[in-house]
């Protein structure tokens, strides 16, 4: 509405949701040009995300309350790359309930706010490569290319419970 409005046009579409907390591009396609939006949305997405381990949240990434905390001890780069190679192919993930996703016609993330959660059922998603970029304690940086429908915020929490801490998504590019 905003790019209609300001260009003066009648017809534009954005190719996909972020993450509220994502920063970095969203593709907005206008005119007749918002045929192709279906070529982007199912092309593969790269990401860079910061996992900060020893803290998990209710909303998998750090907007959220605290549910469990654990001291970070000895962590070494070997431990980390071990456990972001584990997720590398194709996998079953659980859509988060802070989500887009919409049950019975309301966003996920809709219903979270209200307090109620629903059963969700997992779905296929293929992480194409996983790269570790950097750890500073408590934070570790990767890059990750993944298919449509990767739950950024999910991986983070997965991947801290590989390494064997909790842990929540406190950045994505």
């Amino acid at each position: 509405d905003i790019i209609r409005r300001k260009f003066k046009i009648k017809k534009a579409g954005h190719t996909g949701t972020l993450d509220p907390m994502a920063t970095g591009v969203l593709v907005v396609l206008t005119g007749k040009a918002t045929r192709l939006s279906k070529d982007f949305v199912n092309d593969d997405k790269e990401y860079v995300s910061t996992l900060y381990l020893g803290r998990s949240t209710d909303t998998q990434d750090s907007t959220g309350k605290t549910v469990r905390e654990k001291i970070l001890g000895g962590i070494g780069i070997e431990t980390i790359k071990e456990a972001l190679n584990k997720f590398t192919g194709a996998m079953k993930q659980t859509p988060p309930m802070v989500s887009a996703k919409k049950h019975k016609g309301r966003k996920l993330y809709q219903l979270a706010r209200k307090g109620i959660s629903v059963h969700r059922e997992p779905r296929s998603v293929t992480i194409s490569e996983m790269e570790l970029l950097e750890f500073r304690p408590p934070e570790i940086v990767f890059r990750v290319r993944c298919t449509k429908g990767t739950y950024i915020r999910t991986l983070c929490e997965d991947i801290g419970k590989a390494i064997g801490y909790p842990a929540h998504m406190s950045g994505l590019t």
